[in-house]
């Protein structure tokens, strides 16, 4: 069982609220993701279990992955090389310290194997039954839930991209009948999550762009793609939910795209990528948008002085809130593990959680769990 452990001033779910509103609010909220080295070492830095490090950070959202995503982020394997087969049939290999795809189920398949492939619709139930733990922290937290990867990224993740994008390219039919079916998996998985549990937001996933360019041209990816995300994010908002979507690398050509299918928060704003300057963003479409991240994990994190970072920490959030709000404090990807404690600290720090905060908090985790051991 979680502990739970709330010492703010504003509640998280109040917190993240009045961002999403542009309300103001007594901080800016903050939803980090490390590569799990960085979060190994940031829990033997505070002394409590890697599990509890986002509680004593600060982080303002919990959140579980009940799709793909929990096969590559969900399932932790203590060393490199150790595999695991997820319910799609795709196997991941730790290498490097994260999940990487080892093998493509459906790599050699041919059209009529590929029409016969069976999503895992029988094991629904199981996936939604992630956010469990999640769900005790409901009253004090803004809650998430990610069914990602919800269409191309999926596809691929059952192909293999280069073949993917070879069929988007060359066999359209077949493709977009393998989108849609995609599609269906996330858009049943959405429905699910949204009637069994009271969320405040949906988050959608779909990697569409590398660091320099689309994976495929925009207007093919308004063609085959949008549709079928935009059936997705409207499960959220017949809930009455927002809907949060992720995206790596350089989407600005689909942003206004996302904006009309419903999407309200973006994410994660990977800065070094062209037309992804955050402040450029924020000014252009942050009256229909909230975003989340834009903190540089490629050179200015890893590389950079503690001094720079505050710096460049407070620019960004007084250009992302200029509006009231309508930002939550993010890197552009998971921070990286060469990253220099002082410089997480001062990041922590410049949004108003400071360095001596985090350590008290470690330090009442770390009796809440000798409590429940002795109970």
């Amino acid at each position: 069982m979680e502990v739970s452990l709330i010492w703010a001033v504003m509640i998280s779910k109040e917190r993240v609220y009045c961002a999403l509103q542009r309300r103001p609010a007594d901080r800016v909220p903050v939803f980090m993701w490390y590569h799990p080295q960085t979060t190994k070492r940031l829990g033997e830095i505070l002394e409590i279990p890697a599990k509890y490090v986002p509680l004593a950070m600060g982080d303002d959202i919990r959140q579980a992955w009940v799709s793909n995503n929990h096969a590559m982020e969900g399932i932790v394997h203590e060393r490199d090389g150790q595999s695991h087969v997820d319910d799609w049939g795709i196997e991941w290999t730790r290498i490097d310290g994260f999940n990487q795809i080892s093998k493509y189920p459906m790599a050699d398949a041919d059209e009529k194997q590929l029409a016969e492939y069976k999503f895992p619709f029988d094991r629904i139930d199981p996936l939604v039954s992630l956010m469990e733990p999640v769900m005790e922290f409901e009253d004090d937290y803004f809650i998430g839930c990610d069914v990602s990867p919800c269409v191309f990224e999926l596809y691929w993740r059952l192909r293999g991209m280069e073949k993917t994008l070879m069929e988007i390219a060359l066999e359209p039919v077949p493709a977009q009948e393998m989108l849609k079916r995609s599609a269906d998996f996330s858009i049943e998985l959405s429905e699910r999550a949204c009637r069994r549990f009271e969320l405040d937001w949906l988050w959608l996933g779909d990697d569409a762009a590398g660091q320099r360019s689309m994976l495929m041209k925009p207007d093919t990816w308004r063609q085959m793609v949008k549709p079928l995300l935009k059936q997705n994010a409207e499960v959220g908002k017949q809930h009455g939910v927002y809907v949060a979507f992720h995206s790596c690398g350089a989407i600005r050509p689909i942003i206004a795209d996302l904006i009309e299918i419903g999407i309200d928060v973006l994410n994660p704003i990977q800065c070094n990528c062209p037309g992804m300057e955050p402040l450029e963003l924020k000014r252009e479409f942050g009256k229909d948008l909230a975003f989340m991240g834009g903190i540089d994990t490629q050179g200015l994190l890893p590389n950079g002085t503690a001094s720079q970072v505050r710096k460049a920490t407070a620019e960004l959030l007084e250009g992302m809130t200029a509006d009231g709000g309508g930002y939550i404090l993010a890197a552009s990807h998971a921070v990286p593990p060469e990253t220099p404690d002082e410089n997480i600290f001062a990041m922590y720090d410049e949004a108003g959680i400071a360095k001596e905060e985090i350590f008290d908090k470690a330090a009442r985790i770390r009796k809440s769990l000798r409590q429940t051991q002795l109970d």
